[in-house]
């Protein structure tokens, strides 16, 4: 990890004479960032909080407990509702049998980043040098971080809950496909592979819908029963939610009603992420609408008595 900051200091204008100007001259200087700095409070919360840790194993254990309950029913197995490119709706819940009439084998799909891998060393970067995300660096960080990226907590134990119950684990991250190879090392350096590029680990680029990833829950589904499914984005269960990022109040209001209040837990798992994602949007007037608004009373309010 790269601990220097190099920054540009102020420019030092020469005067030639009165006609003509030299060019300024640039003098830099190296500023050492202290690790002694606070962090973010995201980033303290999830990367360094017990509480942080407490709510992913509780999750993860919801899980497993959940999907390996629908595993051993006795009736026709059905599919969680998942977002799919041409589905009513952007939600269609696919067949779980086969061309054959067979039944297909059990699936649970997980996103990867801040859901099975905690981007620990990328975002200390981040902490450290104050810099926005930045696409060569995440890359470079996607390739190399295997075996600083730790697991989430809960992550390794659920995980091995569900494939020792039968059911298949599926990677769906929108890392980009050009990584493949580093995020493999990732995934199988914390404990929670194995990954196999097209197989159970699909990525960014796989198909030609972007960062949409119901194409690539399609593909799954045409060959999975797909039983559970986790993230730490709407994204990660359906396109349709991040369809209009801009429509802050009819995004929130829309997990909240109708089938889709009915998956929270009991298909679909939201793992805590608070320090990036697609609900970084709003301003003060679009996050609290006006009925929800409240103000003191004016502590430097005059005063009136009767009679004056």
């Amino acid at each position: 990890m790269k601990r220097i900051l190099a920054v540009a200091a102020s420019a030092v204008a020469l005067s030639g004479c009165t006609t003509a100007q030299a060019p300024p001259v640039i003098a830099t200087q190296t500023v050492v960032a202290s690790d002694d700095r606070a962090a973010p409070d995201t980033m303290r919360w999830l990367y360094g909080s017990g509480e942080a840790a407490g709510a992913s194993i509780q999750t993860w254990r919801q899980i497993a407990d959940y999907a390996i309950a629908v595993s051993r029913q006795r009736r026709v197995p059905q599919s969680v509702p998942l977002g799919l490119p041409d589905a009513p709706g952007g939600v269609g819940t696919p067949s779980c049998m086969a061309d054959d009439g067979t039944t297909k084998p059990f699936a649970a799909v997980f996103d990867v980043d801040e859901t099975v891998l905690l981007n620990t060393g990328y975002e200390y970067w981040q902490a450290l040098s104050g810099k926005p995300f930045d696409i060569d660096e995440w890359t470079e960080w996607a390739n190399e971080g295997a075996g600083i990226a730790k697991p989430v907590p809960g992550a390794v134990t659920g995980l091995k809950r569900l494939r020792e119950a039968g059911i298949a684990v599926i990677f769906n991250t929108n890392r980009n496909s050009d990584t493949a190879a580093g995020t493999i090392a990732a995934i199988e350096a914390a404990g929670t592979g194995p990954a196999v590029h097209l197989e159970n680990l699909f990525l960014r680029g796989d198909d030609t819908m972007g960062s949409r990833k119901d194409g690539r829950r399609a593909r799954i589904a045409a060959q999975y029963c797909v039983i559970a499914m986790a993230g730490d984005n709407l994204g990660d269960f359906a396109d349709v939610f991040n369809a209009d990022e801009g429509a802050i109040a009819a995004r929130r209001a829309a997990v909240a009603r109708g089938q889709y209040a009915q998956l929270w837990g009991n298909g679909w798992f939201l793992m805590p992420n608070p320090v990036y994602g697609a609900w970084q949007e709003g301003t003060i007037g679009e996050v609290f609408p006006p009925e929800t608004r409240w103000k003191p009373s004016p502590s430097d309010a005059p005063v009136i008595m009767d009679g004056q």
